[in-house]
């Protein structure tokens, strides 16, 4: 478990990047962390891996605090950036280097996540494309089977198919002890996979919730309900309209359009607040 208490940080004094943040997040879940540029998600990022040192507060991952960077909590946390450089190296010889630093690496898990995106481990790494740079280090990631891994834009630089790939990859990867954490602006690319939702806005969580608790009060719909007085919030897609209603005993269950409800949360924090609370 991550227990995020009172966490406020800042790159200089005058303005805060987070403020007085507070937040659990439990095994056994895949997390969307959404939010604006600017708003704090990379950072959060990096404190929760222990690479910046709050203003205030503390992060605990099952009761130590991350910035102390024990072995116990980095040989547990694996973080994939939104950009990184990989050496001129093949696959193995990275392996050989940095998988001694997560006991639970499994080089069968590598050559099997490998294989699914057309790679091996012979490949040289800084002769890959974008794509398949990304492709590796996620295949890496997810072998060295750490409690919480993080990743920052997963599907940059990913073709239609790879994203495809990618959201059954991460879910066939998931178990009741791992915790995955996904930050992202694509969320069509995610929204599917997501156990849990977490939006900031003005360095502060507007939203955290789970899936289930959202699709059991309002549902998402492109047909007008009969009652307008339902309706929640409403805006326009292609030529249709989307809709946020609150939902009754009767009302269908439909899948989550975390898009119009991101633009909620930002546009009307204080009614989602209501909503869900």
């Amino acid at each position: 478990m991550i227990e995020i208490k009172n966490l406020s940080f800042a790159y200089d004094k005058k303005q805060p990047v987070l403020r007085s943040l507070n937040l659990n997040i439990h095994e056994g879940g895949i997390y969307g962390l959404l939010g604006q540029n600017g708003v704090g998600k990379s950072t959060l990022l990096h404190l929760l891996c222990g690479l910046l040192t709050p203003s205030d507060g503390e992060i605990l991952f099952d009761g130590e605090n991350v910035r102390l960077r024990r072995p116990s909590t980095l040989s547990e946390t694996f973080i994939v950036p939104e950009e990184f450089n990989l050496p001129a190296i093949t696959m193995a010889q990275y392996c050989k280097i940095n998988a001694p630093f997560y006991p639970k690496f499994s080089i069968d898990d590598l050559k099997d996540n490998l294989a699914l995106f057309d790679l091996n481990v012979n490949d040289n790494l800084a002769t890959l494309s974008m794509g398949q740079k990304k492709k590796a280090f996620m295949c890496f990631a997810l072998a060295c089977n750490t409690k919480l891994l993080i990743m920052d834009e997963p599907t940059n630089g990913l073709d239609i198919p790879s994203k495809v790939q990618f959201r059954r990859f991460i879910a066939s990867h998931m178990s009741d002890d791992r915790i995955i954490i996904i930050s992202t602006h694509q969320v069509h690319d995610i929204e599917l996979l997501l156990d849990h939702v977490i939006i900031l806005d003005s360095h502060d969580v507007v939203l955290d919730s789970a899936m289930s608790d959202i699709a059991s009060k309002i549902y998402f719909t492109l047909t007008p309900p009969n009652d307008p007085e339902k309706i929640i919030y409403q805006r326009k897609v292609f030529g249709a309209t989307a809709y946020i209603c609150m939902k009754n005993q009767d009302d269908p269950e439909t899948e989550i359009n975390l898009e119009t409800l991101y633009l909620l949360c930002c546009e009307y924090p204080e009614k989602i607040k209501d909503i869900l609370s």
